[in-house]
């Protein structure tokens, strides 16, 4: 199953950062930012959780939460969030789960090579947990500022 606009969002519970666990369910009454990357701590996942870290409290003004996912460890992700301040949450999604329910692994071409990779994609999911906007291939400059527009739209 995969997920449209519209819809609502399957409950999920998933190892996070901070030694936490993440529960959709938990985070009702909140806007939801879920940003997927490839891989921590390359250069265009450095640069997006960067930007959402710098209008962090852009989003919180509009009760909003900012979660990144990939598919890297909670270890890996410890680091990264470490190492760049991040002041938001990463989710392991080792298994897929999130990935799979959002279509986000698509072939890509890594040094001439096919692989099976995440795209850069972006979800906002509303303070009753239905998806509202999506956005796919996702190119980094101005994208948390387009992210927080919309955001600020549900708002109104």
């Amino acid at each position: 199953m995969t997920i449209a606009v519209g819809d609502a969002v399957p409950d999920f519970r998933l190892p996070a950062t901070s030694n936490k666990e993440v529960v959709l369910s938990a985070l009702k009454g909140w806007h939801v930012v879920l940003y997927f990357y490839p891989k921590d701590s390359t250069p265009g996942c450095t640069l997006e959780g960067q930007q959402f870290r710098d209008m962090i409290e852009d989003f919180k003004a509009e009760k909003c939460m900012i979660l990144g996912v990939s598919r890297d460890s909670v270890k890996s992700h410890e680091k990264f969030k470490e190492a760049q301040c991040f002041p938001f949450e990463l989710i392991s999604d080792e298994n897929e789960e999130l990935c799979k329910l959002f279509d986000v692994i698509k072939m890509k071409n890594m040094y001439g090579k096919q692989v099976l990779g995440v795209e850069r994609s972006t979800f906002v999911i509303d303070k009753k947990g239905v998806l509202r906007n999506e956005w796919r291939k996702v190119k980094v400059d101005g994208h948390a500022e387009a992210v927080l527009f919309a955001v600020k739209q549900l708002n109104k």
